[in-house]
């Protein structure tokens, strides 16, 4: 049995953004961050490290994931996918060197903000600040 599944809680560090590939096929990808804390076992100081995850989601799913801005609470779900390019540089002359990606292909996304309470005791939608 083999399993390919990632899930990720975290908050956006941009707008998503929207692609198209070169048939025309447009996509979103979310820069996603990812944070791990431990109290460090010499010194006793309290450590984190923030890693940035690049997501992409595709169809009806990235026309929803379009929507997210900067800040968003999210969950993702999805498979572990990394892929070799070569950079196109215009007006150099370079080796071509072949470079990797590791991307989460997004299959399931939950947005976790939860509504933020007006003065007037009604919900509106965003996160609290």
């Amino acid at each position: 049995m083999y399993q390919n599944r990632a899930t990720l809680i975290g908050f956006l560090g941009k707008d998503a953004e929207v692609k198209t590939t070169r048939n025309n096929v447009s996509f979103t990808v979310l820069s996603l961050a990812t944070k791990r804390s431990w109290k460090d076992r010499e010194s006793g100081d309290y450590m984190s490290e923030t890693t940035w995850h690049r997501c992409i989601v595709w169809g009806k799913l990235g026309e929803f994931a379009a929507t997210l801005t900067k800040g968003a609470h999210v969950q993702v779900e999805g498979d572990i996918r990394t892929r070799e390019y070569t950079p196109q540089v215009t007006g150099k002359k370079t080796d071509q060197v072949k470079k990797s990606i590791t991307e989460i292909r997004v299959a399931t996304i939950n947005k976790l903000d939860r509504p933020v309470k007006g003065n007037d005791g009604s919900e509106a939608e965003g996160a609290a600040a």
